[in-house]
């Protein structure tokens, strides 16, 4: 699975209020710094759908990072969708340090940990049932949105520390935590719980009748938001010393990650291997691992991610480093993508109830029956059971792909101009 967007509004994101009225170039310079980093949160959303497409319709006996049995397609597509998490919980730590522009240290703490918590809740009630389309809760994934609550509830606590305390840790649990890769849970005695919640995916309840399992381990995820955190503090800089900051540190991890993996001595617990093609042989370089993710997983997504924010953020600004105007210099391409990332909470929750909907619909109409996608007893049948020769081939994914983020683009368009006309509220939670 990947991941779920959960972020400090766009209505919250602003630099902080002069005493005296702000000249019309620093609040065009404030808009453009939200549009960029909103639209790299779009494209990873639309990514994402693709991933989750793909749970329901495609095959899912078949391991797309399996290199002894995946195609180069079927990895790939897999594979490109590995940003979206990372992107997720490093942008809702750069939202709430902007946040800081409306509100209090004190107030963005209790924002954090109250929009963290409604997020955990959220996660075992609406989400899993539109998941799984029954609530009987047989099955209970601690998934991505459960991760993001408690990283933001984490980061009410870190966000109090100096700035540079913060990174510090954040950055740490990122380096770091790979050293306990070879702790089990069992390891811990009494606490082996706690270790699974922490970093080690596995089952935190199993009996007869229920298995609750953590898919989502808890410190990489709240490191890379804490390091998010750190990163919001960038888009205060000018402009020119911004966009070099962003590309000079988003090559130096993609590089850090191309040398450490070459090293294959730390960083991921799964080693690359030479395979009987140099195409095959870049698969096994890049096959990662994201449960919990690895430094080596982090380096890979996060170092490309940021360069494309750099790149962004120099067509909104204008590369000479004028004013130009913000969201006007999008392509028009690009507007739609605008719109997911201004809205990410309420297109995750549409866009599963979509995808969902339409696996119901392609039952009824190919097999005349749908109680298969109502049924998710056990992990190999989540979130649907597939009935036989259900499996559909990758164009065929691709193309209800399309369809969920075309039919989500209005609705998602509707509801973001209903939070533009009435900011803050009980809105800014959805």
């Amino acid at each position: 699975m990947t991941a779920l967007p959960g972020r400090i509004d766009a209505d919250d994101v602003a630099l902080p209020a002069p005493a005296a009225p702000p000249r019309a170039s620093a609040l065009a310079s404030a808009l453009r710094r939200v549009t960029s980093v909103d639209v790299l949160r779009g494209l990873v959303m639309v990514l994402m759908a693709l991933d989750h497409t793909r749970d329901y319709f495609g095959d899912a006996a078949a391991s797309p990072t399996n290199l002894a049995t995946a195609s180069t397609a079927l990895f790939l597509t897999r594979w490109v969708t590995h940003f979206c998490a990372p992107v997720f919980f490093l942008l809702t730590g750069t939202g709430a340090y902007l946040a800081l522009g409306r509100r209090s240290p004190a107030g963005l703490s209790r924002f954090l940990l109250t929009r963290g918590l409604w997020l955990v809740v959220l996660e075992q009630t609406v989400m899993r049932a539109l998941w799984q389309f029954n609530v009987d809760y047989r099955l209970t994934l601690l998934n991505v949105l459960w991760a993001l609550g408690w990283s933001m509830v984490a980061l009410a606590a870190l966000s109090r520390l100096p700035l540079a305390a913060c990174v510090t840790i954040g950055a740490a649990m990122i380096a770091l935590h790979d050293l306990t890769d070879s702790l089990a849970p069992s390891a811990f005695g009494a606490l082996a719980p706690l270790w699974t919640v922490l970093h080690r995916p596995g089952p935190l309840l199993a009996t007869d009748r229920a298995l609750v399992f953590v898919a989502y381990p808890l410190v990489p995820w709240i490191g890379v938001t804490a390091v998010g955190f750190g990163l919001g503090s960038v888009f205060r800089w000018p402009p020119g010393r911004r966009r070099a900051f962003l590309l000079r540190l988003g090559a130096a991890l993609a590089a850090a990650f191309v040398l450490l993996r070459a090293l294959d001595v730390y960083g991921d617990p799964s080693r690359w291997t030479p395979q009987p093609t140099a195409l095959r042989t870049v698969l096994s370089f890049l096959n990662t691992t994201k449960y919990p993710p690895s430094l080596l997983f982090l380096l890979m997504t996060l170092g490309p991610a940021l360069l494309v924010l750099g790149l962004m953020d120099a067509r909104l600004d204008g590369r000479d480093g004028r004013d130009r105007g913000g969201d006007g210099r999008l392509p028009r391409a690009l507007r739609p993508v605008l719109v997911f990332g201004r809205v990410p909470l309420f297109y995750f929750v549409l866009h599963v109830a979509i995808i969902h909907l339409l696996a119901v619909a392609a039952s009824a109409l190919r097999f005349h029956a749908v109680h298969w996608m109502f049924e998710s007893p056990s992990l190999d049948r989540f979130p649907v059971t597939q009935p036989p020769g259900w499996p559909a081939s990758l164009p065929w994914v691709y193309l209800a792909w399309a369809t969920v983020v075309a039919l989500a683009y209005p609705c998602c368009r509707w509801y973001a101009a209903l939070k533009a006309r009435h900011p803050g509220g009980w809105l800014s939670y959805l």
